[in-house]
């Protein structure tokens, strides 16, 4: 567990997320994010969950149309 300090950064304030953990997590600087809320607080992830819940019905469509796709993929 990694204990983090809230930080004024202008005039917002921000964590600052030790190297151990973006190593960890291979991310840079620039790199993006996601928090969104779970039933015991909130979560961050390097993942978007609306995307990935998108992306996950897209496969179910995509397993079931197989034969459609193909015909369209010639």
């Amino acid at each position: 567990m990694h204990v983090l300090k809230l930080t004024q950064i202008g005039n917002s304030v921000g964590v600052v997320l030790p190297k151990e953990v973006l190593a960890r997590l291979h991310l840079e600087k620039g790199d993006a994010l996601y928090l969104s809320e779970s039933p015991s607080g909130v979560r961050l992830t390097v993942t978007n969950p609306e995307f990935e819940a998108q992306m996950e019905k897209a496969r179910e469509i995509m397993k079931r149309r197989r034969n459609v796709l193909a015909e369209l993929a010639k």
